[in-house]
């Protein structure tokens, strides 16, 4: 999932400060999911602390509230502003996008507030794995949706 952010900052990085920012979010959830699913170096040999649960179910939460709440309505908004509408291509795509956020919330509500011990934390291992999962459909349909939109404004309306 880091290889990709990386190619999607490569990519749009500069293109427009919402999609800076979108970015920079995507990337804050990498890096706790990775601390989260112990993917930063260290061996799966502990069960994470209830900070470091609490930090990656703040930033999943923080994600997808500014992609529902900020992003999506802001980076539609500019692409409207030049004269497009949506299609049903970016209406699928965004359909996508929300199917994802209530598995996600659902981890949310299930973990912010659980402290783990050796009793659940196999539901906790394969329930990380899934988050991941989930996330990874999500950053490839945003991706896709943020490839729409910059190759319609490459065109002019009505050219």
């Amino acid at each position: 999932m880091l290889n990709k952010l990386e190619k999607a900052q490569q990519q749009w990085g500069g293109y427009s400060d919402v999609i800076d920012y979108w970015l920079t979010l995507r990337q804050e959830l990498l890096v706790e999911y990775s601390k989260m699913a112990g993917l930063s170096g260290g061996s799966k040999t502990c069960l994470p602390t209830e900070e470091k649960l609490n930090q990656f179910c703040g930033a999943l939460v923080d994600y997808i509230s500014a992609g529902h709440f900020k992003i999506y309505d802001m980076v539609m908004e500019r692409w409207k502003s030049t004269g497009f509408s949506s299609n049903a291509e970016i209406d699928t795509l965004y359909a996508r996008i929300v199917e994802t956020t209530e598995p996600l919330l659902n981890f949310n509500d299930k973990y912010s507030s659980f402290v783990l011990d050796e009793d659940n934390f196999a539901g906790f291992d394969s329930d990380i794995s899934v988050v991941g999962e989930i996330m990874e459909m999500r950053f490839e349909q945003e991706d896709m949706l943020i490839q729409l939109i910059a190759d319609s404004l490459a065109i002019p309306p009505g050219a």
